[in-house]
């Protein structure tokens, strides 16, 4: 009876120590699919869509979106479209994120616009936009968009008083109905670029034969009014638009797409002071400045070009066109 008692005790005591210890074990080494430190719950978020994306997606908060939205060819002011060039009156190009699970879009070889199914448009990014002057070295090429416009005359006044050489960027509507602007644009040395009929945005929306028109149309527009063997060696997409669909249609009519490098954002009126510092502090060597003689009220413009046009003198700085 007595050893009866005992056995009974101890298989109790076992039965309890086993009890005690089973969590311990459990902790240390770790059960079968339990997570084993807090830093985990972190992978189970991320590995969960809706933990990630919902609120900063949604509300701007301090997360990242799993959602990457379109980029535009740039990304700074130093570099070619940070901002693209857009009339404010325009709304600005708003990006489309791909379906869930899709793959992101493969860029068309260069010169090429690939043609989903469906007939819809292909909005691949163009892989051959220009963004530096012909010469390289200390060399700068300034260009002027949206014109011809009542800021022409002076621009160019202001051009030949320093000797420098620009590129304008014209509308062909604008060109159209003053042609004296673009004749003396021409005579006076300076090169003209193609900037669509009427300035369409965003351009990649349009379909193939309206992108089409704005680019040949306007061509045929600036060469009817600058007359004699003038020629147009770029074309440049309203607000930095540029497809592989839209820059295989300009290379159709013998164009190169022209960007830029630095962009003051000049139209959108900031201030001079603004549009003469974002110059000052982003221009590097062969880099293409983008500014605008039309388009609307540039008397801003005007009154920083009278301050960068020395500055790149003292600085050392020889005008040139853009690549071609």
């Amino acid at each position: 009876m007595v050893k009866s008692r005992i056995s009974a005790r101890r298989r109790s005591l076992l039965i309890g120590a086993t009890a005690l210890l089973a969590p311990a074990v459990l902790v240390a080494c770790g059960a079968h699919g339990t997570p084993l430190a807090a830093g985990d719950a972190a992978q189970h978020s991320a590995a969960s869509p809706s933990a990630s994306t919902s609120t900063s997606a949604t509300t701007g908060g301090s997360g990242t979106s799993s959602v990457a939205a379109r980029p535009t060819p740039s990304e700074g002011p130093s570099s070619p479209f940070a901002t693209p060039s857009q009339d404010p009156t325009t709304p600005s190009r708003t990006a489309t994120p791909s379906a869930p699970g899709t793959a992101p879009a493969t860029p068309s070889a260069p010169g090429t616009a690939s043609k989903p199914a469906g007939g819809q448009q292909s909005h691949a990014p163009a892989t051959h936009v220009l963004s530096h002057t012909a010469s390289g070295g200390r060399t700068v090429a300034l260009t002027f968009d949206d014109g011809p416009g009542p800021a022409t005359g002076q621009v160019l006044d202001l051009l030949a008083k320093y000797d420098a050489k620009a590129t304008f960027c014209e509308i062909g509507d604008n060109a159209k109905a003053n042609p004296a602007a673009v004749k003396r644009i021409v005579a006076e040395g300076h090169r003209l670029c193609d900037h669509t009929v009427d300035h369409p945005q965003p351009m990649h929306t349009q379909s193939h034969q309206q992108q089409v028109a704005e680019i040949a149309d306007a061509k045929a527009e600036i060469l009817n009014a600058a007359g004699g063997d003038a020629q147009i060696t770029w074309w440049r997409a309203p607000g930095g638009d540029f497809t592989a669909e839209n820059e295989k249609i300009g290379a159709d009519q013998g164009m190169k797409s022209l960007g830029w490098s630095v962009d003051p954002r000049d139209w959108s009126r900031p201030g001079v002071q603004s549009i003469v510092t974002t110059v000052q502090q982003n221009l590097r060597p062969g880099g293409v400045v983008l500014m605008h003689d039309g388009g609307g009220d540039r008397a801003q413009t005007v009154a920083a070009l009278k301050q960068l046009l020395p500055w790149l003198v003292a600085q050392g700085y020889t005008f040139d066109f853009p690549q071609s």
